[in-house]
């Protein structure tokens, strides 16, 4: 039974973990690097006291809201305070990172069940200011074992169906970094080139929703998003390589004045997209 959290990392995803569980009731323990985020996540009831030595003790989940290659060194910090059967866990955006440092972490500390995870939500924005209590309404809740333990795997997905999350995923660590690398660090990709544009700076009246679906995430921040599209590279890689590929058969298409073809190529996403819609 899960009462209290320790959170590590107080930005976005972290600050509006806490917030929603404190409003849930639950005991929360927040740390972050910036004693200025600590005071404004608190202001924020995004936790009801600062994660220590102590209270590291006192956690039955701790869950890394950091950067994937900051995960070993923040778990090592607490990890020599945690209780037996206390469940370590993460909201980091690649898997196989962290569930390597899991694994390395278990022959030191066999007593802790490790298990990654990773929420399905997010804003364009970063930071506890733009932190939200309902950042995870209906959200898809990703979850990858190291632990093989069904008993806190069961009590986990739980946990987050109780928080409001729409659904939980169990998965492996590849086939989460191959999914992610589609579904969200090649949308980012996409958008941020497509807004360089020089029509972009013209958009105004031009422009409607299918603009402003597809810009939203153009707007990121590089530092993160760079390190885990470089993590993720091989499986990024593929997926922008097939779509570089596609696109240039709808370029030629046009170019050849072909519109038999391009009718086609538009024909043949139409139906994907319908097929996709009706599962």
């Amino acid at each position: 039974m899960i009462r209290s959290v320790g959170i590590v990392g107080l930005g976005l995803m972290g600050a509006s973990f806490g917030r929603l569980l404190v409003q849930k009731g639950y005991k929360v323990f927040g740390a972050d690097r910036d004693p200025a985020v600590m005071q404004k996540a608190l202001l924020a009831n995004a936790y009801t006291e600062p994660l220590t030595d102590k209270t590291a003790g006192e956690t039955d989940l701790l869950v890394m809201a950091i950067f994937p290659r900051n995960f070993k060194a923040a778990a090592e910090r607490y990890l020599p305070y945690m209780k037996k059967g206390a469940i370590l866990s993460d909201f980091c955006g690649n898997k196989r990172i962290v569930t390597g440092a899991m694994k390395a972490l278990a022959a030191t500390y066999p007593d802790i069940v490790y298990c990654g995870g990773h929420p399905m939500a997010g804003r364009e924005y970063s930071g506890v200011n733009h932190s939200s209590v309902r950042l995870f309404d209906n959200a898809s809740m990703i979850l990858v074992p190291v632990t093989e333990d069904l008993f806190v795997l069961s009590e986990l997905k739980k946990f987050y169906l109780s928080l409001g999350f729409g659904e939980v995923v169990v998965t492996t660590p590849e086939k989460h970094d191959k999914m992610i690398a589609y579904t969200s660090q090649l949308c980012h990709v996409v958008s941020n080139a497509f807004i360089k544009s020089e029509s972009a700076r013209e958009h105004g009246g031009y422009s409607a929703g299918s603009y402003r679906d597809l810009t939203r995430v153009a707007r990121l921040d590089p530092v993160m998003w760079s390190e885990l599209m470089e993590d993720n590279r091989d499986y990024l890689t593929k997926e922008l390589d097939f779509l570089i590929a596609s696109l240039s058969k709808y370029r030629d298409a046009l170019a050849s004045g072909d519109e038999s073809a391009l009718r086609a190529l538009l024909a043949e996403g139409d139906k994907i997209k319908r097929e996709i819609d009706k599962r």
